[in-house]
């Protein structure tokens, strides 16, 4: 069932909630791939009922061309949903969501500043309205969104503790190709030379953390990382930076959790990735 409309959908949760179910959602910008349907998955799991939303959110985008170039297969999503017993897609469009006179803007500070948010200007304002208007709009009990996209969980996670909102947020695990690739929707456009080079941002990665857990030190080991990943073939290393992985800023406490974050361009598209460290 693919539902367009705000009203539809309140309508359908509303009977759901009367029936005594928990509601998941798990938000997607659609050209879904494994990795969202295993978001899904964990839902179906925890959820009496599920919802996925599909709405490309032009508000998150600073480059008006990479908004176009978005791939959007929603009808091959809604198959892959329905493999995993997703109950309701929810599909608006543009005006559905921001309406004629729309001038709410969300932002939330602290750990949306560094990586992504200084490089993306903006773009974690458009991720926190859009995910704060879905919760709303879902009245969902709880939220499922990849770790892959490690800075984003924090800012929802930020989000939601800071705004009170009843919704549980879970972070799932990075789903990545047989060789280590983390699975994305822009992987569709890069060439098939490119996404033979693109593994070597995840293996640079890795042997980083090794460096760095083995006592070297830790800007030598991030200069090392770069400068393999440019030997592969990537165009340009826009960070690999190791940080507190909650807080995303410097590692004050080293017994903290730490998170590795990388973007780089390869092919003219923009790959970013994480672990832990």
């Amino acid at each position: 069932m693919i539902l367009r409309t705000v009203a539809e959908l309140r309508g359908q949760v509303a009977a759901w909630k009367a029936e005594g179910h928990s509601v998941g959602v798990v938000p997607t910008m659609g050209a879904l791939h494994e990795g969202h349907l295993s978001l899904a998955r964990a839902a179906r799991r925890e959820c009496g009922r599920v919802i996925t939303t599909i709405f490309v959110n032009p508000k998150q985008f600073n480059n008006p061309d990479d908004l176009l170039k978005y791939p959007r297969t929603e009808e091959n999503d809604a198959v892959l949903l329905a493999t995993v017993g997703v109950d309701t897609v929810f599909a608006p469009p543009v005006d559905e969501v921001y309406p004629g006179g729309f001038v709410t803007n969300i932002s939330v500070g602290g750990v949306s500043a560094p990586l992504e948010g200084a490089l993306r200007p903006g773009h974690f304002d458009g991720v926190a309205t859009v995910v704060t208007k879905l919760f709303g709009m879902t009245q969902a009990d709880r939220g499922y969104f990849g770790q892959k996209d490690w800075q984003q969980l924090q800012v929802v996670r930020q989000l939601v503790r800071d705004l009170n909102l009843k919704v549980e947020i879970v972070g799932c695990e990075t789903v990545r190709d047989p060789d280590g690739l983390a699975m994305s929707s822009r992987n569709q456009r890069l060439t098939s030379q490119a996404r033979s080079k693109a593994p070597a941002l995840y293996a640079a990665m890795l042997a980083a953390a090794r460096e760095f857990r083995d006592g070297t030190p830790l800007q030598g080991a991030l200069g090392r990382a770069r400068a393999a990943v440019l030997k592969e073939g990537f165009d340009r290393v826009e960070y690999i930076e190791l940080v507190d992985a909650d807080r995303l800023g410097p590692i004050t406490d080293a017994t903290r959790p730490l998170r590795l974050l990388a973007a780089a361009w390869l092919d003219d598209v923009r790959l970013i990735d994480n672990i832990a460290v």
